[in-house]
């Protein structure tokens, strides 16, 4: 398996193996038929719809908004460490995040440790008791569930180490349950929405669109229950398929999953949507050997993460045509002001990054959403 392939998908494979247990889902399966939905668009569209669509859309996809987090905060707490304890670092949203967590630590004036769980819940539990023997300041989760490791997060808790998520429970700010001082993550309902409205506003509310999920995870099912009701409140889009297709057989089973929709829909599937970019790593292939070409339809939007691999698509136009990335350095900063604020005794920012759409058109060939104005901002709150 190339380098890239690995990357994406070594941080997912481990919750999905873990969440399958618990969820009693199929392994895998396709919908399309049960959904009466019509077979063309209504003559009137959803023009209402369109244009509250196309409205959040531009927005969305803006690069020159100004910066909207904290402006003002406690000043650096002096001689503080942090133990980074990584899901897998092969995951490139949590190696991305570790990197500005590391920035930030080096800005700020504190030491890091990341310490690689390597992907397995044995290796992230035996990790995370190393962070905790470290006897740092405050520890990061970084990608994983919390209570795959529930016995170190009682004992960091007893402890009175704070500690801080990254994607570890689905939803931003505090958690009583896991107890986290915060959870540094976009809105899933921020995620699902503007993906399904870039779809309805690119196709002018007439698309026909397939959506590739892994209901084995259920912070993956609940984003793509909430992108398809988005997709239903414009009546000129119609729900294809939905190809649940599990994130760790994705090399196998998607290209012989598209070959069935390119035969089942040949001119009606126009748009996709897939609750992370990595999907599209193995749909690509499959519309070139069908001899489709990279900037036609389908045209794909990634609801989640923003890997290297995704913006290359993007910027070559190669089977993918946008993308809802995270801010990974932006929220590696964000976590080290977050246990500035808890050092002081002081509450959480509840800064929540907005969601940000990166196409071909306003990327500038970056490989990885990073906004501006963040750095400044923080080192002016820590007094640096």
């Amino acid at each position: 398996m190339p380098a890239k392939r690995r990357t994406t998908l070594a941080g997912a494979v481990a919750l999905a193996v873990a969440a399958a247990v618990t969820a009693g889902c199929e392994r895998g399966s396709s919908t399309g038929g049960g959904v009466p939905l019509p077979a063309k668009p209504t003559k009137d569209g959803c023009p209402t719809t369109l244009a509250r669509a196309e409205a959040v859309v531009r927005q969305a996809e803006r690069t020159d908004t100004a910066w909207n987090g904290p402006t003002s905060g406690p000043t650096a707490v002096r001689g503080k460490s942090i133990a980074y304890v990584a899901q897998t670092m092969t995951n490139p949203g949590v190696a991305g995040t570790a990197k500005g967590v590391q920035d930030a630590a080096k800005a700020i004036g504190w030491n890091v440790r990341v310490i690689d769980g390597q992907g397995t819940p044995a290796g992230i539990q035996a990790a995370f008791s190393q962070a905790i023997a470290l006897r740092p300041s405050g520890i990061v989760i970084g990608g994983f569930d919390p209570h795959l490791t529930s016995q170190q997060v009682a004992r960091a808790n007893a402890e009175h180490i704070p500690l801080i998520g990254w994607h570890a429970v689905d939803s931003p700010g505090p958690s009583e349950d896991p107890e986290l001082f915060s959870n540094i993550t976009t809105k899933i309902e921020d995620v699902a929405r503007i993906s399904a409205d870039w779809v309805i506003a690119h196709s002018r509310g007439d698309a026909g669109v397939v959506v590739f999920t892994d209901a084995s995870i259920p912070f993956a099912r609940n984003k793509s229950e909430l992108i398809k009701k988005e997709l239903a409140t414009c009546s000129g889009v119609r729900l294809l398929a939905e190809e649940n297709i599990p994130l760790s057989d994705t090399s196998s089973r998607t290209p012989q999953e598209v070959s069935s929709l390119i035969s089942r829909f040949p001119d009606t599937w126009t748009h996709s949507i897939a609750i992370n970019d990595v999907y599209f790593a193995d749909v690509a292939p499959a519309l070139r050997a069908a001899r489709r070409k990279g900037a036609a339809a389908p045209f794909n939007i990634g609801a989640g993460d923003g890997d290297p691999s995704a913006f290359q698509r993007i910027d070559t136009r190669q089977f993918q045509a946008a993308t809802v990335p995270e801010a990974l350095s932006e929220q590696g900063w964000q976590i080290v002001d977050e246990f500035n604020r808890a050092f002081s005794g002081e509450p959480a920012s509840g800064y929540v990054a907005p969601v940000h759409i990166a196409t071909a058109a306003n990327s500038g060939g970056v490989t990885a959403g990073d906004p501006s104005g963040y750095r400044t901002a923080y080192r002016k709150i820590w007094g640096k």
